[in-house]
């Protein structure tokens, strides 16, 4: 199972270093078509590398925000205090923050950009429906994206999937207003900027879908390894699946933090899906619960 950990955790690298080599190409693209050597190239990398800092600082409580979390304290909710306060302490970890999110749909996220700066949300949805012990393996879930460091991973993509849309709004007024004497309003520029606007953004959301997936995958497997009891999330996720409904706040951007995806069913298709089946992600903790 660590083997599996490392691997998926290799994967996300790699994901990660092609989503910079794919926004680095589209800007090579219309260097090459503009003639500009590698201006526009160097500017997108470096632009994109000061938004994604920007978000990698501010990212954690604008997600809290759009969801409407508000913070407690162990006087507030003791049963969700004292689970999260517990795996923290069963980890190592740094307590993070708690909060709950006033909505009937069953869910949870943790956000944030490091252990020290973590905090993990739940849904009144959620703490109605689950058993303690549920209950338990939902937030290890959670406490897992946090010691995985996913909710950095997950900051940095966002924040990159972002760029990819303000690239290709640039890139295509470029394109239509010209950005050289030679090229504006070349119909071969005007093409590779309608390519760019369509082509990237849904390129962009796929590579966020596929690493916000086998984070998910992971969690999973670090909770279980935390709780040493993966039934017990597993009868939580065939819960969320079993009771599953939109929540009241939609926001795509954040969907990927969620334990379960947030949107109403057939929004997004399988392939630019935030989150793997549940009976996929049921079937592998049942599969391995020998081995945690």
């Amino acid at each position: 199972m660590y083997r599996a950990i490392a691997a998926n955790k290799r994967k996300t690298v790699v994901i990660i270093v092609l989503f910079v080599i794919f926004i680095g190409l589209i800007a090579l693209v219309f260097d090459y078509a503009y003639g500009s050597g590698l201006t526009i190239t160097i500017g997108t990398l470096i632009g994109a590398t000061i938004y994604v800092l920007i978000q990698y600082f501010s990212a954690g409580s604008q997600a809290l925000a759009m969801a409407g979390a508000r913070q407690i304290q162990k006087a507030d909710n003791p049963r969700l205090y004292r689970i999260v306060e517990n795996l923290a302490i069963t980890e190592g970890m740094p307590m993070p923050k708690v909060y709950i999110v006033d909505d009937p749909a069953p869910n949870a996220f943790a956000t944030g950009r490091d252990p020290q700066h973590a905090s993990v949300a739940a849904t009144t949805g959620l703490l109605e429906i689950m058993t303690d012990r549920e209950l338990n393996g939902v937030m290890a879930h959670e406490i897992g994206h946090v010691k995985n460091y996913d909710i950095r991973v997950s900051t940095i993509v966002f924040g990159l999937v972002v760029f990819v849309g303000f690239l290709t709004d640039i890139l295509l007024r470029m394109a239509f207003f010209g950005g050289s004497r030679n090229n504006g309003g070349n119909p071969i520029v005007l093409v590779l900027g309608l390519a760019a606007m369509i082509i990237a953004p849904l390129t962009a959301a796929a590579i966020q879908a596929a690493v916000s997936r086998q984070r998910e995958y992971l969690a999973d497997a670090t909770g279980a390894l935390a709780t040493r009891d993966p039934e017990a999330l597993a009868s939580a996720l065939q819960k969320l699946g079993d009771y599953a409904r939109p929540m009241k706040r939609q926001n795509s951007t954040m969907a990927h933090l969620w334990i379960s995806d947030p949107m109403k069913p057939g929004v997004i298709d399988r392939m630019f899906a935030s989150h793997p089946p549940i009976p996929d992600r049921v079937k592998r903790l049942i599969e391995n619960s020998t081995r945690f």
